[in-house]
């Protein structure tokens, strides 16, 4: 069973500028590439700060607008300096928020939730860009077809965790949702079979029908182990 990261669905080369690249350079990126952010690199690769749509239209929010005043706040003379600036180093949000190209799919889900972006650079182990992972190549995983993640099931979950009693757990997948039938010997390897499947990548739901012989629910919540006084 594959471990899927942000390696497996990241868009790569990624699209990237300099901290010397000009405004309209950054513009005529997004433009060209569909994109609303792009990650800003130094001399090494490594990733130093973003430029979003939102830093280049503070040139346009400000046009016009004179000197800041002594109440202004710190976030708004923020905003107001990049109104003036030329070049990418002085535009981007520093620092950046990245991920290394090992990140569980689930956790850079998290992160991007978390610090409201919609793309996240990826590096390496030394920080240099390697790719770009979007909402949309996160939800890729969800276009594996049903075969892929059935082999999964069988041979990534049931198997190794049921030993015998794989054999009596029927399984079918359509359109993600694995659903599961049979019989095992205790309410505990049921319930780890259903959330290891659903861990899955590209597994949508998992419906389980599967029964069980000894419902030992009791012995898991207290800690005890059966046979143990």
């Amino acid at each position: 069973m594959k471990d899927w990261t942000v390696s497996h669905v990241m868009t790569k080369p990624a699209v990237f500028v300099t901290e010397a690249d000009s405004y309209r350079r950054v513009v005529s990126l997004l433009m060209e590439h569909r994109v609303s952010a792009v990650p800003v690199v130094d001399a090494f690769e490594r990733v130093t700060g973003v430029v979003s749509e939102a830093d280049l239209l503070r040139k346009i929010e400000y046009v016009g607008e004179g000197n800041s005043g002594l109440l202004e706040g710190r976030r708004r003379r923020r905003e107001r300096a990049k109104a003036t600036a030329r070049t990418a180093g002085d535009l981007m949000s520093s620092p950046a928020v990245v991920v290394v190209q090992r990140t569980s799919i689930p956790a850079a889900a998290r992160i991007m939730e978390r610090s409201g972006v919609k793309r996240l650079p990826v590096v390496d182990d030394l920080g240099r860009l390697v790719g770009v992972v979007s909402r949309g190549d996160l939800l890729k995983v969800h276009l594996r077809p049903d075969e892929e993640i059935l082999r999964d099931v069988e041979t990534g979950v049931l198997h190794p965790f049921l030993a015998d009693d794989a054999a009596t757990i029927s399984v079918t997948v359509l359109d993600g949702i694995v659903t599961l039938a049979g019989r095992v010997d205790r309410w505990s390897a049921a319930d780890l079979v259903a959330r290891l499947i659903y861990q899955l990548p590209g597994v949508v739901e998992v419906i389980s029908a599967v029964s069980f012989t000894f419902d030992d629910r009791e012995l898991v919540s207290s800690g005890r182990r059966p046979g143990s006084s």
